[in-house]
């Protein structure tokens, strides 16, 4: 996994529409900062799009994730996490605690 890595810098994000237990196989061989998130669930939702919104796997959430794994290892202020809550709308509830 490193070697897919080599040459590129900063935390990892790993997402899937499944289990998040899956993406999480990999953070051993990451070797940086590193968030799993996944659905952990099905048939809560009518779309793949209000899916990904429920279980906090959208863009958004994403991004959000990817900010708060800068901000943990001080590439980027604090402040900056709840300037992105606000422009991406996220809601404080709806914000994904990174490495469930």
């Amino acid at each position: 996994m490193q070697e897919v890595l080599e040459g590129h810098e900063g935390p990892v994000v790993a997402v899937t529409d499944y289990l998040k237990a899956l993406p999480s196989l990999v953070r051993d061989h990451v070797g940086r900062p590193f968030c799993a998130l996944g659905t952990d669930g099905f048939g809560r939702s009518d779309t793949r799009e209000a899916l990904r919104d429920f279980f906090e796997v959208d863009a958004r959430h994403i991004a959000y994730a990817a900010l708060a794994l800068l901000v943990e290892q001080g590439q980027a202020e604090a402040r900056a996490l709840d300037q992105a809550r606000e422009a991406l709308g996220l809601k404080l509830e709806e914000v994904p605690p990174h490495r469930r």
